[in-house]
């Protein structure tokens, strides 16, 4: 097996598989349990429901183990992690992997701080679906880097690629490396998807809210690895075509969400 596979470029929407993927998501409406940073929490919400998916921000103890099991999938996101939401954390990811709901993991700040650092490596025991970084975090998990600076990346996309493939396949879960270009990898094959806009970066819950759509993308995907490549697709475009139509941070938000609705709406619904 070479150490990088093959390069399959995703250029532009609609790619033909991930139309069909999104026609899915429009009639389903997966029920996606989100367990994810306290900042991004209404826009992980919005995002959600403007692609057509069902948020449901379950974080109590005595909830959050069986709503995992009847969500038709989960996102944990460790933003902001305590004590007491570890414990959340931990105990929703574990019911998930016994009712094999599928799931995502998206270890924020991994390798800088290391309370979250132990948390995120109790939470890969339990075998996440995807796994979406940066990628310092990606390079962290890998063994191959020590985090960046809190939730920012010291390193690109295009350096952590190799770190990306080795976690994949050291994980068994697909691998969503974020940055100037998207990387998504089982281990085995490796697309690259280019598009967005820069001010993605400097509005928050981006990058968290991504993850929250590749959950939704997963129980209506045939794998993983597409479930993933769709939501960084659909997020590159809503992101290039948002960026056009605004004149900065504030106003790119609305229209981001304005984008989303509307280029999922255009997708006829498919069942099966």
């Amino acid at each position: 097996m070479s150490s990088i596979p093959f390069l399959t470029e995703i250029r532009e929407w609609p790619d033909e598989r991930i139309s069909i993927v999104t026609g899915r998501l429009q009639h389903k409406t997966p029920l996606i349990h989100c367990i994810t940073n306290s900042v991004v929490t209404n826009f992980t919400a919005n995002v959600l429901l403007a692609i057509g998916a069902s948020p449901a921000m379950v974080v109590t103890p005595e909830e959050a183990a069986d709503f995992a099991r009847i969500a038709d999938a989960l996102l944990i996101n460790v933003g902001t992690v305590t004590t007491f939401t570890a414990g959340v954390m931990r105990s929703a990811a574990h019911a998930a992997q016994q009712a094999s709901t599928p799931w995502v993991l998206d270890p924020v700040a991994a390798g800088a701080l290391a309370f979250r650092t132990g948390v995120v490596g109790e939470l890969l025991a339990c075998k996440p679906s995807i796994i979406r970084g940066n990628a310092s975090e990606i390079m962290a998990l890998a063994g191959r880097g020590e985090g960046g600076r809190g939730v920012d990346s010291l390193a690109s996309s295009d350096h952590a690629v190799a770190s990306a493939v080795s976690l994949a396949r050291s994980s068994g879960a697909v691998v969503a490396l974020s940055g100037e270009v998207d990387y998504v990898t089982d281990g085995e094959e490796l697309f690259a998807v280019r598009g967005g806009s820069e001010i993605m970066t400097r509005v928050t819950g981006t990058g968290c809210a991504l993850g929250a759509v590749m959950a939704a993308f997963l129980p209506i995907a045939e794998t993983p690895l597409l479930a993933a490549s769709a939501a960084s697709l659909l997020f590159a475009e809503a992101g290039r075509v948002a960026a056009e139509h605004s004149s900065g941070c504030g106003s790119f938000a609305v229209s981001f969400l304005d984008t989303l609705d509307a280029i999922t709406s255009r997708v006829p619904p498919v069942d099966g």
